[in-house]
């Protein structure tokens, strides 16, 4: 998201406010989110990729969304009225083609509105396909998933993704020589995976609400949130969006805590991030310091440019949801100040984190529990543990670096649990020491800080071997 989308959609919110019908206003957010979707995403260099990609989101969503319709539960007339709007939006879409580059909201020309008709008609013959074969059956849900996470590992592992673009330029009539992973930049997609996930797994364990498919839609693709997150969940966001018509339409509070909140976010990614970025750690710069000083200016440099451009991210993310009546959730809270690292992962991606401890961490360790013969209590948290947390360092790429970045933190985890459950009597014993108890705390924050920065090392680099020998090179050893 640039600095002219935040601009234009905090523009668009006061209008909203002022003019919008309140049982409008659900309607409205979702067709900004269909028209965004699109707004948003990258041009590509595969002929009308960038237009299919966000059709195959929307479709993917309401296919979802059917089969996890509860059995009890008719498709209804605001649902009806749903599709019709996400048809309508895509083929009005494709109608601005003819129209000038300046005007059209799309990120390059989009293709004719009859090949596009016909694409929605057979996507929606496949949905009732689907449905009449697979509805209702015990493993489609968890064929979805599966599905879901193949189709992420082919996007984030670099050889798969340019398999798949030389694919796609053969079909396009491109030469399949010239395709890079790039091609296929899905925009957002690891976030709507996540979302998507998310509203399986609480179907298949009984939790999912009754949802509408203007809900789910809206959920899945709302725009503050698309690209980057917050990762919110449907249960909370569905009472968010069901409390829009009862919203003040112009709130002066509502406006003034999401401004600032937005204010803040911009300062945040577009000036103090931008500026950091001149000197960070990266694969260009990675090899041009010559003494451990300048790297670590740089590592630290890295370290808190990733936190000023992500979380500036999340408090725009978080500013417009308010400008629009949504409160997302919150996703950093001082993580560089926590004492230890399992703090520091309660306050880092916060939302991240909490969705891959109720998905993989809380599952995976129940799992383990229930083998027979039982596995010993400190064996099931190291493999917990470090499962999940190489799960996130693969969720942002498939490399050797991502992995090894998941083992780091998996590692340090295990090491901060054992160590705090030997040292619990000695620590408690600290409340009647509150100078030592103190001075306690500072050596654990600057201990998790500079464990997690030395981490950065192999998030930042892109491959083993420059990631190596950087790390030696902050201890003066190397070249």
């Amino acid at each position: 998201m640039t600095l002219t989308h935040v601009v234009v959609a905090a523009a668009l919110s006061a209008v909203y406010g002022w003019l919008a019908p309140g049982r409008a206003r659900g309607w409205i957010l979702l067709i900004l989110s269909l028209v965004a979707v699109y707004w948003l995403s990258p041009p590509l260099t595969i002929y009308y990729l960038d237009f299919l990609l966000p059709i195959f989101a929307i479709f993917l969503a309401i296919l979802i969304w059917r089969l996890t319709l509860p059995p009890d539960r008719s498709i209804g007339r605001d649902d009806w009225i749903a599709l019709g709007a996400a048809g309508l939006v895509i083929l009005a879409l494709s109608a601005t083609r003819y129209l000038a580059p300046a005007f059209r909201p799309t990120p390059s020309r989009p293709p004719d509105v009859i090949p596009v008709a016909a694409l929605l008609v057979t996507l929606g013959a496949l949905a009732i396909g689907s449905w009449r074969l697979l509805g209702g059956r015990r493993g489609t849900l968890l064929g979805l998933i599966i599905a879901i996470i193949g189709l992420f590992i082919v996007l984030k592992t670099e050889p798969l993704a340019v398999a798949l673009s030389s694919l796609l330029r053969s079909f396009s009539g491109q030469n399949p020589a010239l395709a890079r992973a790039s091609d296929v930049a899905w925009m957002g997609f690891s976030y709507m995976a996540f979302r998507l996930i998310h509203i399986l797994r609480d179907r298949q364990s009984g939790v999912l609400p009754s949802l509408s498919l203007r809900e789910v839609l809206t959920y899945v693709l709302f725009f503050p949130a698309v690209t980057a997150g917050p990762i919110d969940r449907v249960e909370r966001f569905s009472r968010d969006y069901r409390a829009l018509p009862e919203m003040r339409g112009l709130d002066a509070r509502r406006f003034a805590q999401g401004g600032l909140r937005i204010a803040v976010g911009i300062f945040k990614k577009f000036v103090v991030a931008d500026t950091l970025a001149l000197v960070a750690l990266n694969a260009v710069n990675a090899g041009q310091f010559t003494t451990p000083g300048a790297g670590w200016w740089m590592l630290y440099a890295y370290a808190f440019r990733l936190y000023f451009d992500f979380g500036g991210y999340t408090d725009i993310a978080i500013g417009l949801g308010i400008l629009y009546g949504i409160w997302l959730p919150e996703n950093f809270n001082r993580p560089y100040l926590k004492p230890n690292l399992a703090a520091f992962w309660q306050s880092w991606h916060m939302t991240l984190s909490n969705w891959v401890r109720f998905y993989v961490f809380s599952p995976f360790s129940r799992w383990l529990l229930t083998r027979k013969p039982p596995l010993a209590p400190y064996l099931v948290v190291f493999a917990s543990q470090m499962a999940t947390m190489i799960i996130i360092g693969l969720w942002h790429g498939v490399s050797w670096t991502f992995l090894i970045w998941g083992i780091w933190h998996g590692a340090g985890l295990f090491i901060h649990k054992v160590w705090s459950d030997r040292t619990r009597h000695w620590y408690l014993g600290l409340r009647e020491k509150p100078r030592l108890k103190q001075a306690w705390t500072v050596a654990g924050t600057a201990i998790t800080f500079q464990y997690v920065v030395l981490g950065w090392v192999w998030f930042a680099l892109p491959d083993v071997q420059t990631a190596w020998a950087v790390f030696l090179k902050l201890f003066g050893a190397g070249r």
